[in-house]
């Protein structure tokens, strides 16, 4: 075999293996993307009673944007559905803490009561304002099943602020934080229940 037999081999072989381990790296990467879309859903999607839904709400996203509210942001939004009637929204919404932005996602069911509020990231203070990132979570479960009027509008607030919710002990202004997130949310959901729920029945 000759020398420029030899380089055309050497070449060929090459472009295979390279061609090979592309095609590999491809697959994994798709694999490993849809692994973790089903991780993402799971974390966003557990707040909502598993037989309350029949739909994908990830794939149907409220068109709210990047919305400024009163004490927060709202980052995005999903419809959840069941025989094609909507049941449920999540509202992924931002507020700013002890240190800084606390990110949290709202479910709230279609006559516009809290299902729950889960933390989605933090920056708190270890060991204080950061266990409101623990899950299940025992402060935020006691919003569950409020709404914008129960309380008033004067309740939602820290006791010691003359509302009816207790704080995180020794995070005073992680708890305002999240409070004033959790109104807004519903306050904004209220105003635009008809455009995405329409009239629900009461259950």
């Amino acid at each position: 075999m000759n020398r420029v037999s030899s380089v055309v081999i050497v070449g060929l072989l090459a472009s295979l293996g390279m061609g090979a381990t592309y095609l590999a790296q491809q697959v994994s990467a798709s694999r490993i993307a849809a692994e973790q879309r089903e991780i993402d859903s799971r974390n966003l999607l557990d707040l909502l009673p598993v037989d309350s839904y029949d739909n994908q709400p990830l794939q149907q996203p409220l068109p709210l944007g990047n919305t400024a509210l009163t004490n927060s942001r709202l980052l995005g939004g999903y419809l959840a559905t069941r025989a094609g009637q909507p049941k449920s929204v999540l509202l992924r919404s931002q507020a700013t803490g002890y240190v800084g932005s606390i990110d949290l996602l709202i479910a709230i069911d279609a006559n516009g009561r809290l299902l729950g509020v889960k933390t989605l990231s933090q920056t708190e203070t270890p060991g204080l304002g950061a266990r409101i990132a623990e899950w299940p979570n025992a402060w935020l479960g006691a919003f569950t099943g409020k709404s914008r009027s129960e309380p008033a509008d004067s309740g939602w607030a820290l006791k010691k602020d003359q509302g009816q919710f207790d704080q995180i002990a020794g995070a005073t202004i992680t708890s305002r934080a999240v409070i004033n997130a959790i109104h807004d949310a519903l306050r904004y959901f209220d105003e635009h229940r008809q455009q995405w729920i329409g009239d629900p029945l009461h259950e």
